[in-house]
């Protein structure tokens, strides 16, 4: 970790623009303190965290606009932000939403950019400042997922590795320090996650398992930025799960397990739990034998030590991609009579889980995507695949949908989709009716089989002179999917031509809203998932919508973005960068 130097930091803050002085008094100077995080839930006319709290719910007690009357929403307000420069027609994953603190909001854009906006006037939003810190264009990456809160500051992981505080009431970068590196290969790390402060750490991730790093979590000190511990998904040679890794070139040096959404934090327990990604390389099973922990795995570490406390792992030796990063929801639940606390998960493999999060052991799973071919289904004791055999290095699974190296020449057809069913999309739960949502996407693909070879013993992988698989995708579409969280049972399903990148939020007044590529902002009956209500704002959409009051007065705001890679039924709209505000007439 690398500390910027005063000079370096006073360059990147001549950025700051201040667009308009406001002396805050009263409720408006609250900082954004530790119990008022904890407590997020109760203040519904705010919105503190990225995922809603550190229960990652996503859920909002407002009830002003509802079933009744969510068909006389409109757009009351539009701010054209920063972010789309250098990024390309498809490049950016700016998968974002604002926070908002008593009529006040705080976002970012791809490149780190962030911006505070006075949005206590119904019909239009004013910037306080912008505070751009400088992220070099050349050789980065246009991608983000949010920013956090807390007391005084407002916290940024960037695209260039650095993680920066901003004072919130004039934009001025605080502290500046570098964390996400390079690994020795040469292999960069990346941050694909918004930011979560828990108990005065900042806790940040690296993102890029794919590109052939190990994926880690790191705490920093949230007044000065100074690294106070790091775990790493993947286990060195001689720390616990390392048995896991059996092949004899060293695959745990790039053994992927990266993080791609912010993981969620028990206050009681001082907990932080998180899903961890795919093994690397991601679809040569043999390469890397063992069952590869801690990839695909949900992890509890301990705040204060960044020990590890439990985990689970969904699907040992994984081979399609099924990285379980998606959000995990912490909530109390009654089971059996029993009240438990829970953390529950739409898994990339298909299953919808429910864990005991105290100790990490399996309560319940079932399915909830359409198609799921690649096992029988859960054991239902261990929640372990049925065709899960400890004694294996390689699993087989259900051979007919499991590429291995002997399948060159055959295409196996695997479902859900290599995308997964839900991949790291936001979440929402209602926890007065027991209902959790999720969105993303349905469909099967097939692939052959491809031998990966390492360069050397070191441990890094050739992908010059590796095989090329071949792939293909099909019954590719979207889906907001809602499941009782005490049966597992499926609710409803509402069917969507594109895959949805965005997220949920789900309100007392029966709503759920999300927002997909092509456009549309809508919402649904949070029962049967009939759809009420949609809008379309002329560019693709990937922030999940959040929703917040002002006075009496209930709003709904979505943040544009670019469109992703994948295959999607395309739609010709330009890509933006733009807050879109909604209330009733």
């Amino acid at each position: 970790m690398r500390q910027h130097s005063t000079l370096k930091r006073l360059l990147a803050c001549a950025a700051v623009i201040t667009a308009l002085a406001i002396t805050v008094q009263g409720q408006y100077s609250l900082t954004v303190n530790f119990d008022r995080l904890i407590n997020a839930a109760n203040e519904p006319q705010n919105w503190l965290h990225m995922n809603g709290d550190y229960g990652a719910t996503r859920y909002s007690k407002l009830t002003q606009i509802n079933r009744e009357n969510v068909g006389d929403l409109r757009m009351v307000w539009a701010l054209a932000l920063g972010g789309m420069q250098d990024t390309g027609r498809n490049g950016p994953e700016s998968e974002v939403n604002p926070l908002i603190d008593n009529g006040f909001m705080y976002t970012t854009d791809g490149w780190g950019t962030i911006y505070k906006i006075d949005a206590r006037n119904p019909d239009y939003g004013d910037f306080v400042w912008i505070a751009d810190p400088g992220v070099d264009h050349e050789g980065n990456t246009s991608r983000t997922r949010g920013i956090s809160l807390w007391e005084d500051k407002v916290i940024n992981n960037l695209p260039d590795g650095r993680v920066i505080a901003v004072d919130r009431d004039n934009g001025e970068i605080i502290w500046d320090v570098e964390v996400a590196g390079q690994n020795e290969f040469g292999r960069r790390e990346r941050f694909l996650t918004a930011p979560l402060v828990a108990n005065g750490k900042v806790l940040v991730q690296n993102g890029a398992g794919d590109g052939g790093t190990r994926g880690w979590v790191a705490a920093l000190d949230v007044d000065t930025g100074e690294e106070l511990w790091r775990w790493y998904v993947v286990p060195e040679p001689g720390q616990p799960g390392s048995e896991t890794w059996k092949d004899d070139h060293n695959a745990w040096k790039t053994g992927g397990g990266g993080i791609w959404q912010t993981g969620s934090y028990d206050a009681e327990q001082n907990l932080y739990i998180v899903g961890t990604g795919n093994p690397y390389p991601a679809y040569d099973a043999e390469y890397r034998p063992g069952d590869n922990l801690y990839t695909n795995s949900a992890v509890a570490l301990d705040v204060d030590t960044g020990e590890l406390k439990w985990h689970f792992q969904y699907t040992p030796n994984d081979s399609w991609d099924y990285d379980e990063v998606g959000v995990h929801m912490l909530y109390d639940l009654e089971i059996d009579g029993e009240l438990r606390k829970v953390v529950s998960h739409f898994g990339r493999n298909g299953f919808y889980y429910t864990l005991d999060r105290t100790d990490g052991s399996f309560i319940r799973g079932n399915k909830y995507v359409n198609d799921l071919n690649w096992t029988a289904g859960l054991n239902p004791e261990t929640g372990m695949p049925l065709e899960y055999d400890p004694n294996l290095d390689v699993q087989i699974y259900n051979p007919e949908a499991r590429a291995m190296r002997s399948d060159r020449d055959q295409m196996k057809r695997t479902c859900p989709t290599w995308h997964g069913g839900v991949a790291h999309q936001p979440l929402a739960y209602n926890p007065v009716k027991h209902i959790a949502y999720g969105v993303g996407t349905e469909g099967c693909f097939s692939q052959t089989g491809a031998e990966m070879v390492p360069v050397s013993p070191d441990g890094d992988v050739d992908v010059r002179n590796s095989e090329r698989r071949e792939t293909d995708s099909d019954l590719y579409y979207g889906a907001l999917t809602a499941v009782d969280a005490i049966s597992h049972d499926v609710l409803g399903k509402a069917v969507t031509d594109i895959e949805i990148r965005s997220g949920v939020v789900a309100t007392a007044g029966g709503l759920v809203f999300t927002a997909l590529q092509d456009g549309w902002v809508v919402a649904y009956n949070d029962e049967t998932l009939e759809e009420l209500w949609r809008f379309n704002v002329g560019t693709p959409l990937k922030g999940a919508p959040v929703t917040y009051s002002i006075g009496p007065r209930q709003y709904l705001a979505v943040q544009s973005s670019g469109r992703h890679l994948h295959p999607v039924k395309y739609d010709n709209l330009e890509t933006s960068s733009y807050l879109f505000v909604f209330a009733l007439d």
